[in-house]
């Protein structure tokens, strides 16, 4: 666990997270689902172009974790912004977990703001999707492994072409 990034990007994050967790709250739902789909399209682009985000500038890094911060409040699908920072950052044998523990923290705050606020969370029915959610964690882990011994190149640009078809799709019936 890395610590020292941990509260540099807490405090990079925090107030734009909230700004995000307010948007959501309060923004109608087509306008918070626009904004999902380009986020989510421009990550595709990235991915097809085999272009992730990169910075080696201390002023890029703090771009992307308060532009992390905010794309989190508003759908937590910061990690193309915020995982080049923390793996610039942070020790290989740390990023795991040190990404682990900044993902529940930002997360305990969403769900904190919207039982603030009184959102229904429907927790019984969330309850249901704990197994789904344990399958997910341990192919990710398995498929991690994978990444970490393979050229994932081709992997990552037809799950591009993927997000961004699902993202246009999602526009077009937006609109």
């Amino acid at each position: 666990m890395n610590w020292r990034f941990l509260r540099y990007a807490l405090l990079l994050m925090i107030i734009p997270k909230l700004i995000g967790v307010a948007g959501v709250i309060t923004l109608p739902a087509a306008i918070v689902s626009s904004f999902i789909f380009v986020v989510v399209g421009i990550y595709a682009v990235t991915y097809i172009l085999d272009r992730p985000f990169k910075s080696n500038n201390k002023w890029l890094d703090a771009f992307f974790m308060v532009l992390g911060g905010y794309v989190s409040g508003t759908s937590l699908i910061a990690a193309p912004l915020v995982v080049p920072v923390a793996a610039s950052r942070v020790q290989h044998y740390q990023l795991r977990d040190t990404l682990f523990v900044l993902w529940f923290v930002l997360v305990a705050v969403k769900l904190a703001a919207f039982w603030w606020t009184g959102v229904d969370l429907q927790w019984r029915h969330q309850l249901w999707l704990l197994p789904c959610a344990t399958v997910g964690h341990l192919l990710g882990l398995r498929f991690h492994e994978y990444t970490l011994e393979a050229d994932t190149r081709v992997f990552f640009r037809v799950l591009g072409f993927g997000l961004l078809a699902v993202s246009l799709a999602g526009l077009a019936r937006l609109l």
